[in-house]
């Protein structure tokens, strides 16, 4: 099982907090993206917990949406 977790960052920090972000143990992608959201980050389920807690210590994060995606999802990359 996998989830992604929205983020919305302070204006122009996207790039730079995606590259943070990426760094982070058990994230598998980290991009910064243009819409609502300023950075879509990929995860194993397993992993959620403790990449929350890691990315509530990254400075210029202004709000956060998690989403798992359900085991029988078309795409299981």
């Amino acid at each position: 099982m996998q989830a992604f977790i929205l983020i919305q960052t302070e204006v122009g920090k996207a790039a730079a907090i995606a590259t943070e972000i990426a760094k982070i143990t058990g994230v598998r992608t980290a991009e910064d993206v243009v819409g609502p959201y300023d950075v879509i980050v990929r995860v194993s389920a397993d992993e959620v917990a403790p990449v929350v807690e890691e990315i509530r210590h990254v400075s210029g994060i202004t709000r956060t949406l998690t989403c798992d995606v359900p085991e029988k999802s078309a795409n299981k990359n």
